[in-house]
């Protein structure tokens, strides 16, 4: 696995593919993917962490299920542009990838996506536009967070 900036990425997928967003918490990851021509980014789930090794299998699974060419982590940089401790706890996640992830996933380029408001651009979207509960929007909301990553990655790769 390389990390990469987005110029490099657009350069290596010279194919069709799907691309992975994750939304990296201290408690789920929110997951994403987008469809093989990487025009719409849809939520996929939010998986709750656990152990190390049951995270990156699960992961994983998801990476060849879809057939996977790359990831965009979203990074949680302060509201200034510095990044703090949740971004060196996201570094870490990804460095566990590349070491002790399986080559489905160890093996895919990763880009770093800024996603300073995306849950709170997320949940004023679900309070908005859908009258969503509380409840409903706590269940829904990290894959949520980690499609709206993916929408931004994307726009970036066009």
């Amino acid at each position: 696995m390389a990390i990469v900036d987005f110029p490099t990425l657009k350069a290596a997928l010279v194919r069709d593919g799907r691309l992975m967003a994750l939304d990296v918490g201290s408690k789920t990851v929110g997951i994403a993917t987008s469809d093989v021509l990487r025009s719409l980014a849809t939520p996929l789930t939010t998986l709750k962490r656990s152990k190390l090794a049951a995270d990156l299998a699960a992961l994983a699974e998801l990476a060849k299920k879809y057939e996977v060419k790359a990831l965009a982590v979203g990074l949680p940089l302060n509201m200034d542009g510095t990044e703090g401790p949740r971004c060196q706890s996201v570094r870490q996640f990804v460095t566990n990838i590349a070491n002790h992830g399986a080559p489905a996933l160890a093996g895919l380029p990763v880009v770093f996506q800024d996603e300073r408001m995306s849950t709170a651009a997320v949940t004023r979207g679900m309070i908005d536009d859908y009258d969503m509960s509380r409840a409903k929007r706590a269940e829904r909301i990290d894959a949520a967070a980690a499609a709206w990553i993916l929408e931004s990655a994307l726009a970036r790769l066009r």
